[in-house]
């Protein structure tokens, strides 16, 4: 099933990725839900401006698989490759465990449900072998060698990193994952001693949270340089927009010389009175001129694609797929059944400024990297353009505890809703909604909400 995935990152910023699994046209549909109370409209955030600001699109290859044949074959044939290959297969092959790791991760924390010793044992599977079998083929070469160093420096950290943040949320009184969580201590502890046996990093940096913090998201940006496609965005309607101009000036020029020349022909010599009416008309051709163009650029764009972005492989430099896109504000009621469904229809619901994002994608897998036939969309969306229109306001909440009257600050907080619908060619898959809860200072929780 075509799902897309809703994660909350730090600050204002939503983590929204799907995976385009076939060359057929995919679509995604994105609506956001504002409160009424929240005084959002295009006169103060622009279409353009939130496409620009708060929008932000990755593109890289993927594969389900954890251990990609491809990689192990590539790394088994390191001596034949010049660095620049090397560094890629070494990237791809850390790539693409990091992502396996997350995806293992990230549905059992804040989860204790889902926390099993099975899916506790998987982790600790994938956190030994993949390093491990990596670490077998380190080369000699020292061209080779500094690309392998930063790599697997990053993946030891990343892997200590996002174990022990594991650990931290799990239950401790759980006797019967005992085995699983000392076998998760066991890995971090190696990586930790790993790290520092092959002196990766200095020890003041080691000591500093925020130096090596900074130093490993570096590395992971290099990492990810050979698998992300580059991409060029460009504004649609340029010429139009040109056109549209010319045409209402000459269109308002018209009308008022006519009308200069009924007022002369009315008021006859140049008197005070023609000079009044001549500031009048004048006033009127700058007032008519804006309106008139922004009223046939809005007809002329409507349903149209907005932005097209063009995808490109870090290699080939080739083409390898385009994406059109639109952004508008919508009224509840010009929404399809099933958005308005998934939403509801109540009064507060009607009164939402509702933000609509739509995609429209076709990549090419010919000409993709050889072994790959997928790509990962990741999209970053940053809400604190709307988070600078909230009020920063706080309030006391009473309570009753034994008798006595207890009184606690609280925040005020507001609920967006946040509304997606993948497409893959003729077909729609499921409709998701979440509830995303946010104050002045951040975004607090998203739930997703059952339709």
């Amino acid at each position: 099933m075509f799902l897309v995935s809703v994660e909350r990152r730090e600050g204002f910023n939503i983590k929204i990725s799907r995976v385009l699994r076939e060359a057929t046209e995919h679509g995604l549909d994105l609506y956001l839900f504002v409160p009424a109370e929240i005084d959002l409209h295009r006169n103060v955030v622009s279409e353009g401006s939130f496409y620009h600001n708060a929008i932000h699109l990755k593109r890289t290859y993927y594969s389900n698989q954890r251990h990609l044949p491809l990689a192990h074959s590539r790394l088994a044939r390191r001596d034949r490759q010049s660095p620049e290959r090397y560094r890629l297969s070494l990237s791809l092959y850390a790539y693409q465990y990091v992502i396996a790791l997350e995806r293992l991760i990230a549905p059992l924390e804040g989860d204790s449900d889902r926390v099993t010793v099975e899916a506790l044992e998987e982790i600790v599977e994938l956190a030994r072998n993949v390093p491990k079998r990596m670490r077998r083929n380190r080369p000699a070469d020292d061209s080779q060698l500094k690309y392998f160093i930063n790599i697997d420096n990053y993946l030891s950290w990343i892997t200590e990193q996002r174990l022990l943040k594991l650990i931290a949320g799990l239950p401790e009184a759980d006797e019967s994952q005992a085995f699983a969580r000392a076998s998760l201590l066991e890995i971090c502890q190696f990586e930790n001693r790993y790290r520092d046996e092959h002196q990766y990093n200095s020890s003041r940096a080691a000591q500093s949270p925020s130096r090596i913090s900074n130093k490993m998201r570096l590395l992971r940006r290099l990492i990810e340089y050979p698998v992300t496609l580059k991409q060029k965005t460009r504004e649609l309607g340029a010429w139009e927009e040109r056109g549209v101009k010319a045409l209402a000036t000459g269109v308002v020029m018209l009308v008022i010389s006519v009308m200069m020349l009924e007022a002369r022909n009315l008021v006859g010599d140049l008197t005070l009175r023609f000079v009044l009416i001549l500031a009048l008309l004048y006033a009127m051709r700058e007032v008519f001129k804006e309106d008139l163009r922004n009223t046939l650029w809005r007809w002329l764009r409507r349903g149209r694609p907005k932005w097209m972005r063009q995808y490109f492989d870090v290699h080939s430099n080739e083409m390898v797929g385009q994406q059109r896109e639109w952004l508008d504000y919508v009224r509840f009621k010009r929404l399809d059944d099933e958005i308005r469904a998934t939403r509801g229809g109540g009064v507060t619901q009607r009164e939402e400024v509702i933000l609509q994002y739509r995609s429209r994608s076709r990549m090419l897998p010919t000409r993709f990297l050889s072994g790959y036939e997928e790509t990962r969309e990741i999209m970053m969306l940053d809400l604190s353009m709307i988070a600078n229109l909230l009020e920063d306001s706080h309030h006391h909440v009473y309570q009753l505890v034994d008798g006595e009257v207890s009184r606690e600050m609280v925040e005020r907080r507001y609920q967006l809703n946040l509304v997606a619908r993948g497409i893959r060619g003729s077909q729609k898959t499921t409709v998701q909604r979440w509830k995303i809860n946010m104050s002045r200072s951040g975004i607090v929780d998203i739930e997703e909400s059952t339709p």
